[in-house]
């Protein structure tokens, strides 16, 4: 996927959680022993999600032919995040020198510093240089003030949209609101070409995704998850008014049902097949719903802008992905020296323009090709500067577990939003207190 302690809904959670880590947490590493533990020449792993784009073994390849005695090799999990966490928190608890790169989900890490199941990256001199990079994306690589992990790709949401069904059915500019999103979707079923079109999707599935998109729906409805208190905020008219366009786009048939089973993926495919006119995803789709190859259907007919809310623009959900490495691993130097070269401005370029990927680099989202390629670049900027986050917490199994579970409960009609939002009141509320 593709997702940090930033000020806002979420920073009053990861305080609270890092307080009350428990038997199971701890503090962090020292920077003496970080520090002396980034020794070691040699073979290298890098854990990570599915290389969709094969771009990444490319790059490991460039570094393989320069360094011959440092090599580096693909370590491909399982292609969901919570799936991608546990094999990683399976291979730390064994203290296994399996795995010696992790690639994080931004949220990810502060459970595995105050774990001690990464080292602190030095910045700095011989270390990593986090000057070039967005600040958003520089906090999710810290805990209590060091930095544990180096941001190689950001991500906020964003919603894709047919411009070509938009522009037959004569609707001038994409929704900035829901009601806007769901005028539009009439105006294209109304269509020949629009019949067999689902007018909406995103995340609802009981996996991460759906933890993003609660979030972006409670927050963009002007709500919270958690205050800044660390108190669960979730009995407002706002979070309802966040669950209830969740659900009742599953009940009017805005969102066909098929979404409950649907993971990114999915989605994506369903976009590619040109059996949706909005989709809210990553940014990584763009390229991939692109290509010319004939795997996609909507080539040149898709646009991208800012997801929609209640009264306006909503509220995008940070993601991207950190490279940390792994307290248990050997050749932790070689390690370094390889999140340097994969983090670097010119690496960070070509990975972008071959997956759409969004760069952590500033300056990329400037560059005349970058934006030649991706003219949503700005948009992307931007909603990455004002992104809210999941929470970073110390037990984030738990939270993101407790989400899911009640969130999913409502999407699918098992429960009705009241009992939902108070059901995971209730959880979220006891997490705090542990």
């Amino acid at each position: 996927m593709r997702r940090t302690p930033l000020a806002g809904m979420f920073a009053g959670l990861a305080l609270a959680l890092t307080a009350c880590g428990g038997g199971d947490g701890g503090s962090a590493a020292t920077e003496e022993d970080a520090a002396g533990a980034l020794t070691g020449r040699g073979p290298i792993t890098l854990a990570t999600g599915k290389d969709r784009s094969g771009n990444m073994q490319k790059m490991v390849d460039a570094w393989n032919q320069a360094h011959p005695n440092e090599q580096a090799r693909i370590i491909e999990l399982p292609d969901e995040p919570n799936d991608q966490r546990q094999q990683m928190i399976q291979n730390a608890t064994t203290k296994s020198d399996a795995y010696t790169i992790l690639n994080l989900d931004v949220v990810w890490t502060a459970e595995f510093a105050a774990n001690r199941w990464v080292v602190e990256l030095p910045r700095g001199g011989q270390g990593v240089d986090t000057a070039p990079l967005l600040p958003a994306t520089v906090t999710t690589g810290e805990y209590r003030g060091k930095l544990y992990s180096m941001p190689l790709t950001s991500d906020s949401g964003l919603l894709f949209y047919r411009s070509d069904l938009l522009e037959k059915a004569g609707v001038a500019e994409p929704p900035k609101t829901w009601q806007e999103m769901w005028a539009a979707c009439d105006k294209v079923k109304a269509l020949p070409e629009g019949k067999n079109v689902d007018c909406y999707l995103t995340e609802v599935g009981k996996t991460e995704g759906l933890t993003v998109t609660t979030a972006e729906a409670i927050n963009s409805a002007g709500g919270t998850i958690v205050g800044a208190d660390g108190k669960p905020t979730l009995s407002t008219p706002q979070a309802r008014a966040g669950l209830d366009f969740l659900v009742n786009a599953i009940k009017d048939g805005r969102m066909p049902k098929a979404a409950l089973t649907l993971d990114g993926e999915g989605g994506r495919r369903h976009f590619q097949a040109g059996k949706l006119l909005f989709h809210r995803q990553w940014p990584y789709q763009y390229d991939l719903a692109n290509k010319k190859d004939g795997s996609s259907k909507v080539a040149g007919k898709f646009a991208v802008a800012p997801i929609p809310g209640p009264d306006g623009p909503g509220a995008a959900n940070l993601g991207g992905h950190n490279y940390a490495i792994s307290a248990f691993a050997k050749n932790k130097a070689s390690a370094l020296d390889f999140i340097k070269y994969m983090a670097d401005g010119a690496q960070q370029k070509a990975n972008s323009l071959a997956t759409s990927q969004a760069p952590t680099v500033a300056s990329l989202y400037g560059d005349p090709d970058m934006i030649k390629k991706y003219p949503f670049l700005p948009t992307l900027k931007t909603a990455i500067e004002k992104a809210k986050s999941r929470p970073a917490a110390v037990k984030y199994g738990d939270v993101t577990a407790a989400i899911q579970g009640a969130v999913y409960d409502a999407v699918s009609g098992k429960t009705d939003t009241a009992a939902a939002l108070t059901d995971l009141q209730g959880k979220l509320g006891r997490l705090t207190t542990q």
